[in-house]
């Protein structure tokens, strides 16, 4: 755990190994419980995102603005998403969702290391 007592996960793509810090939410809460998942992963633009089956979306901040190297999760799909460029959206610098989401963290470090996990078929998240 970090120092600040938020939780923190590691996220696993091809060879890339990164961390994110977890916001104190209901829907993080749910996400946390239920790892760790090794999931087929999916690219869309410059997002990762996987199926969290099972997982309540309690819409507590869902929003559309998201920033590179946010995690988010969408509900309405069960879906957790790492976002570390622009997706088909993006009308600038920023990954734009395709629809409304929770941020439940942020990636510490450089999320665009993502990028070279592009191609990459599954994706690990568990607990740190």
């Amino acid at each position: 755990m970090a120092e600040n007592g938020a939780k923190r996960i590691a996220i696993k793509i091809g060879g890339v190994r990164l961390e994110a810090e977890l916001k104190n939410n209901k829907t993080t809460e749910a996400i946390y419980a239920a790892l760790p998942v090794e999931a087929p992963v999916n690219s869309w633009g410059e997002e990762f995102y996987c199926k969290m089956p099972g997982v309540k979306d309690h819409r507590e901040i869902a929003t559309t603005q998201v920033k590179v190297g946010d995690v988010a999760f969408w509900g309405a799909g069960e879906v957790l998403a790492i976002f570390f460029g622009r997706t088909p959206m993006s009308m600038g610098p920023d990954p734009v969702p395709a629809d409304r989401v929770n941020v439940i963290g942020r990636i510490v470090g450089d999320a665009t290391l993502l990028r070279q996990a592009l191609g990459a078929t599954t994706i690990r998240v568990e607990k740190v």
